[in-house]
């Protein structure tokens, strides 16, 4: 008996450690997201009228912001599934497509209404269509086996779980390596598209704050920091090595990886970014005027690296994500069972 309510005890620990993602972190997620999406859609869009091998893709902080709203906005709606019982086709067919689609026309709409409302075009009706299939069948039903592990402290390997450790290497563990490549991905659209518009807006006076990226931006940040990951995992972990010793590693890494990626795009016309006009360039690819923004984003990588460290899969999150009509459903029906 005492062995029982032991191991029970040890399993409301477990259940008790892990929680839905907070609110600031699917806001943060949702924004990026959306940015991504529009780069995605502009850049082929792009493609078709003009032929660039650049992709250029074009978003904004506004419709960053926008986005984090709207699909906060549409994560209720896909809680309201429950209601729909029975009728999932209707849900997923009819009901969450019509929402979506009205969110997205007003998002486009939302810089025009005094003066004109855009219309939209059977062709930009089925791309929205298509990607609220998405949303509803994928992408939500993603973001429901997501959990956050308050317990797991990063700093602290000893305090992991055997699950989440490797050798006694330290958290390797986590979300899986596609899904943190596409994450960082994603992060690096929104990286360039902040920095361009803040550029524009100091450079041109352009309030919209628009900004631009490249496809090809995508696999060279999700890559790149990828491996940064990796090396942060290894020298803090393995070698116990502090911050401004492994930031040196860092930068001299993302130069070289920069120059790689530039020389290799550069030869079928696919470079998107050129630096002979600034100072202290090498072969137009790299520049160490950028050296102080290389810095900070390998510090906050460092940060992203200790959130994502937190943030764990389960299996049965989809059943009481159905029950509680939560996209990251608490684990209050497990906590009552036990």
């Amino acid at each position: 008996m005492p062995r029982q309510q032991e191991a029970v005890g040890e399993t409301g620990d477990a259940v008790e450690s892990l929680r839905e993602l907070p609110r600031w972190m699917r806001l943060y997620f949702y924004g990026m997201h959306g940015v991504a999406l529009d780069v995605l859609l502009s850049s082929v869009q792009g493609f078709l009228n003009h032929r660039d091998p650049k992709l250029v893709g074009f978003s904004s902080p506004y419709l960053c912001i926008m986005h984090s709203l709207t699909h906060f906005a549409l994560e209720k709606i896909y809680s309201q599934k429950r209601c729909f019982r029975g009728r999932p086709v209707v849900f997923h067919l009819v009901f969450y497509p019509s929402v979506y689609i009205g969110l997205q026309i007003l998002i486009g709409n939302i810089n025009t209404l005094t003066e004109h409302v855009r219309v939209v075009s059977a062709t930009q009706l089925l791309v929205h269509y298509i990607l609220s299939l998405y949303f509803s069948l994928v992408f939500h039903r993603g973001m429901s086996r997501l959990q956050y592990h308050r317990s797991c402290t990063p700093d602290c390997p000893s305090e992991l779980s055997p699950e989440d450790r490797v050798h006694d290497r330290g958290p390797l563990r986590g979300l899986p390596g596609v899904v943190r490549f596409l994450f960082f991905g994603m992060q690096g659209f929104l990286d360039e598209v902040i920095f361009t518009s803040i550029f524009n807006l100091v450079e041109k006076s352009d309030r919209s704050l628009s900004g631009h990226t490249s496809l090809w931006s995508f696999l060279m940040y999700g890559s790149c920091s990828f491996v940064v990951e990796k090396l942060y995992l290894h020298l803090h972990y393995s070698r116990g090595w502090g911050t401004w010793r492994r930031l040196p590693i860092y930068i001299c890494f993302i130069y070289a990886w920069e120059l790689s990626w530039g020389l290799v795009l550069r030869q079928f016309g696919a470079c998107s970014w050129d630096y002979s006009h600034y100072p202290l360039n090498f072969m137009g690819l790299i520049t160490l005027l950028y050296l102080p923004g290389w810095a900070c984003l390998s510090l906050y990588q460092d940060v992203l690296s200790n959130v994502l460290l937190r943030v764990k899969r389960t299996k049965d999150v989809n059943g009481l994500s159905e029950e509680n009509g939560e996209v990251n459903g608490p684990v209050e029906s497990k906590k009552k069972l036990l």
